[in-house]
């Protein structure tokens, strides 16, 4: 069965329902719809669409990051968070157990200005991975969301001067790396080699419009999982938000 996923960190699912979030997600018509950066609390708002079922995992912290999953299909189970209290309350990962692989949403903890919360990223990475891992073993992983990590210098148009900033340290790209030598593939990176193309702009500077940006968007898959990829893309012109959905679409 050839499906398609679609991620989008929203920045606010409330302030993109005003700005068309209904009619990008219909038009790209995903199995699996992923979101990060809900900023909402049950209840908030009523978004929901024919033929989809969803599931939320909202932060303590009200109006704070946030996740959520739109699916055409059942899932055999429905797990959130990875099981750490550390990390655990601000709802930034949702599992979907499908027949034939995971589904993993994940908002990626923000080293932050001055890099204040990096001890806390590495710390984050380290027991992602092994999250990861441990569904691994089990069947095939489909991880997407957003990473906050432009992993290589294609990835983000203003190295040399970023090198220091929160997404771009090498302590970020390193853990990346890591992750992907312990199994996982960068399906758009796989499939589009040299292409430079980005998922965020910073709203200062007119960045969009400058095509400013950091590809900070992923859908990693687990190795096993290379033979099946049928495409992966990044929904530059989709507005909304400072960052634009992308896609994958695999057969499972």
């Amino acid at each position: 069965m050839d499906i398609r996923l679609v991620s989008w960190n929203v920045n606010g699912l409330r302030a993109c329902a005003a700005k068309g979030f209904a009619d990008s997600f219909k038009s790209l018509d995903a199995d699996f719809f992923c979101l990060q950066e809900t900023k909402m609390q049950p209840g908030q708002l009523d978004m929901e669409f024919d033929g989809y079922t969803s599931y939320w995992n909202s932060a303590d912290k009200k109006g704070y990051s946030g996740t959520a999953i739109y699916t055409r299909h059942t899932p055999l189970s429905v797990s959130y968070g990875i099981g750490i209290d550390e990390h655990d309350h601000e709802g930034r990962v949702i599992t979907l157990e499908m027949l034939a692989f995971y589904l993993v949403c994940v908002y990626t903890p923000n080293s932050q200005d001055g890099l204040k919360r990096l001890d806390y990223r590495m710390s984050w990475e380290d027991d992602f991975r092994a999250y990861l891992h441990s569904l691994d073993a089990k069947k095939p992983v489909i991880v997407c969301g957003d990473l906050n990590v432009a992993h290589q210098e294609i990835d983000i148009k203003n190295p040399a001067s970023n090198r220091r900033n929160a997404g771009f340290t090498d302590e970020e790209r390193a853990k990346f790396t890591d992750l992907l030598a312990s199994g996982f593939t960068d399906t758009w990176r796989h499939l589009h080699p040299d292409t430079v193309k980005y998922s965020w702009w910073s709203y200062r500077f007119q960045a969009r419009e400058r095509n400013a940006g950091w590809r900070i968007d992923y859908f990693l898959t687990s190795n096993s999982l290379l033979p099946h990829l049928l495409s992966a893309d990044i929904h530059t012109d989709i507005l909304g938000s400072d960052h634009c959905p992308v896609s994958l679409d695999i057969t499972v």
